[in-house]
């Protein structure tokens, strides 16, 4: 007797796989040194697959983008409080390490057509954005107030990243994986109390 055939993959379902695929291999070597025959690799799929999904490596990337912004919007929920937005935006960065490997990339110029000026317009709208929601939540009580609420961002933005672009000094000073839960329960602790009163 036969068995029964496996289904195959919805066009949908390949997507998904070449995504999650691409972003490793931009993650691990870069825009620049990613190749669509490694992606398709990781995938288990056909190369051409890429093109026919995609239209080649830099559609990946502008899609693996546009999704990122999208979840970036969405990652602290409104009335989050800034204990509540940091263990998030660590819990973002620190699920989904490739990402901030890729971002790492692209500020080194590994990949300079994403600096176009609109690209960079809408990242500086966001980051003011940002600083801005600093100083309401220093106005709040909720964020230290003789520490500049610019500084306290980037130092919350350096210490989530500190885990995907400097494991090793994660792991010699604050021993275990720097990846762990158990990590990034110390963090964020030790974020909120360096940022807040609390």
């Amino acid at each position: 007797m036969t068995p029964p055939r496996k289904p195959g993959r919805t066009a949908q379902e390949t997507r998904e796989r070449l995504l999650d695929a691409a972003a490793a291999e931009f993650g691990a070597k870069g825009y620049a040194g990613a190749r669509t025959a490694c992606i398709a690799a990781r995938a288990g799929v056909n190369q051409q697959l890429i093109s026919y999904h995609f239209g080649g490596k830099r559609g990946l990337l502008d899609e693996l983008r546009r999704r990122w912004q999208e979840t970036q919007a969405t990652t602290v929920p409104p009335g989050a409080s800034f204990a509540d937005a940091l263990r998030a935006h660590l819990d973002a960065t620190l699920d989904r390490p490739d990402r901030a490997r890729l971002a790492v990339w692209q500020a080194l110029g590994d990949c300079p057509f994403t600096d176009a000026e609109a690209d960079r317009d809408l990242e500086r709208e966001a980051t003011a954005e940002a600083v801005a929601e600093a100083r309401r939540r220093q106005e709040n009580g909720e964020i230290r107030a003789g520490i500049d609420p610019a500084f306290a961002l980037l130092a919350a933005y350096a210490i989530a990243l500190a885990p995907v672009t400097m494991p090793q000094f994660v792991r010699d000073i604050l021993g275990g994986d720097p990846l762990s839960p158990e990590t990034r329960e110390v963090l964020r602790t030790q974020l909120v109390k360096l940022l807040t009163d609390d």
